[in-house]
């Protein structure tokens, strides 16, 4: 049996609102997931069942049969005066509970019927804010699996940029040596091409809200260091940034550092270098 099978007998019942509990939480949960297919069926059962209001009979008697009940009550109260007067009238007690009998009768069929239209009315509007609600949920996992889709598209492009930086012969490598600190060396691929890797093992994790960030040293005299982009190493040390768009050109470069800067970077460096890897 598929996932919409199990539903397909309720479907009348969901749209009157007359499902227990259970099932109809159950299938409120499977219109969530947005199964066109029953979110149709339902709409097709809201229709079927708001037609069954315009098939209940009118339940107002006609004007001639009311114009005779109340001639006749009439004739009966003025002819006599009293009980006695009315039992010898002839009118007899069962057309008086015919009377009551049949008000009763159309008092109850008029509310009857209006309560009808009022649970179809309800019934309707659940229905529809089902739909609605169904229809958004879909939306937002549309968008989601979008977002995830294309996140997954840019860490693949940035994994073939960095394979093609690591694996060209055409890249420069740059050595990076700490400067005044217990950490390791770094390394940097540079690509005319395709831009910068910078990978690193057991690199010292910067403060909290601190990040690391490199910087390109220019080649002119009295030039200012070029910001580049920030980084936090993994928890294990490891260091792996790819800047895709480097500010210049190696060949207008003597030299990359890296410092500690507050989280999200600066336009001038705030401390002293950790690492400095000049270009040869």
């Amino acid at each position: 049996m598929s996932g919409c099978d199990q539903f397909r007998e309720m479907f009348e019942a969901y749209a009157l609102g007359a499902l227990d509990a259970p099932e109809k939480a159950a299938l409120d949960a499977h219109l969530t997931t947005g199964c066109t297919e029953c979110a149709k069926s339902i709409a097709e059962a809201r229709w079927v069942v708001s037609q069954l209001a315009y098939m209940v009979p009118e339940s107002a008697p006609s004007d001639m049969l009311k114009g005779r009940l109340m001639q006749t009550v009439r004739a009966a109260a003025g002819s006599r005066k009293s009980e006695s007067e009315s039992r010898r009238s002839g009118v007899p007690m069962w057309l008086w509970a015919g009377v009551a009998a049949l008000l009763l009768i159309t008092l109850y069929s008029a509310w009857n019927t209006q309560r009808m239209k009022e649970e179809l009315r309800a019934a309707n509007e659940r229905a529809s804010r089902l739909e609605s609600e169904s229809a958004a949920a879909q939306h937002s996992a549309q968008q989601a699996a979008q977002q995830k889709l294309s996140a997954m598209q840019e860490q693949m492009a940035s994994m073939k940029r960095e394979n093609a930086i690591l694996s060209d012969p055409a890249a420069k490598k740059i050595m990076l040596a700490p400067q005044k600190i217990q950490a390791p060396q770094l390394v940097a691929m540079w690509h005319p091409q395709y831009g910068i890797v910078l990978t690193g093992q057991k690199v010292p994790m910067p403060g909290n809200h601190r990040v690391l960030q490199l910087w390109l040293l220019p080649m002119a005299p009295g030039g200012k260091p070029m910001p580049s982009m920030t980084m936090r190493p993994e928890p294990d040390g490891r260091l792996v940034m790819l800047v895709a768009y480097p500010p210049e050109a190696v060949t207008g470069t003597k030299a990359l550092a890296i410092t500690e800067e507050p989280e999200g970077g600066s336009k001038q460096p705030t401390s002293a270098p950790r690492w400095v890897g000049a270009i040869s």
